[in-house]
């Protein structure tokens, strides 16, 4: 079975469960991803699934990736994943992976990229509380002394200061899977995910189940 496939986040929201609770949910729009690439042992050391997603202009797909997915059908695709396979045999090129792998109730992992926000200072990027704001302070933002006197007078590895905060790949663990619409191609996911709206996302099956009250 394919280990997982991958979505575009279409936002957050909230729903009901029977009892009256209000659960917040982030919706993905999952698939439908088409196998465009069959890795085997034999061949390429390892076993997986190149999976793609999204539909894009032919005219802004360069010539070597329009052979590569001619083998799988000749649509082009704006996104390809690799997920690992148990058994690649039991795939074809061309193959709409469906969402039946995922149920209700299940826990998964979602990867995505993180909103970027720039060259942040230390209060926005690390929630420094800043300096005071009276008796001639001018220091309010600024990240302080970062010095180590006579030694080992350099500034040590992994200090929290001013730099690009966000745009990186993260991974949210354990997220249950709250409702399925099937005819919709869309997953409601108990919680937040990385990235922002209409941001690419792979969703899989988790290796860690949380326990219970954890």
């Amino acid at each position: 079975m394919c280990k997982g496939l991958i979505g575009k986040k279409l936002g957050m929201t909230g729903i009901f469960s029977p009892d009256g609770r209000h659960i917040p949910v982030t919706v993905l729009e999952v698939g439908p991803c088409v196998v465009t690439q069959i890795k085997t042992e034999a061949t390429d050391g390892y076993n997986a699934l190149q999976l793609a997603f999204g539909s894009k202009k032919k005219a802004r797909v360069t010539k070597p990736m329009i052979g590569h997915f001619a083998k799988s059908g000749g649509d082009v695709y704006a996104h390809v994943v690799e997920f690992p396979v148990d058994n690649p045999a039991e795939y074809t090129l061309g193959q709409m992976i469906p969402l039946d792998m995922f149920a209700i109730g299940d826990m998964v992992d979602v990867s995505g990229v993180t909103i970027g926000r720039g060259f942040s200072g230390v209060i926005r990027r690390h929630g420094f509380s800043g300096g005071r704001k009276t008796h001639g302070s001018h220091c309010k933002r600024i990240p302080g002394s970062i010095g180590c006197s006579a030694w080992p007078s350099r500034v040590v590895k992994g200090k929290k200061l001013p730099g690009q905060y966000g745009n990186v790949h993260r991974t949210v663990k354990n997220l249950m899977i709250v409702d399925i619409r099937q005819e919709e191609q869309v997953i409601l996911l108990k919680g937040a995910v990385p990235g922002a709206e209409s941001g690419i996302v792979t969703i899989k099956k988790t290796k860690i189940i949380k326990k219970a009250g954890a």
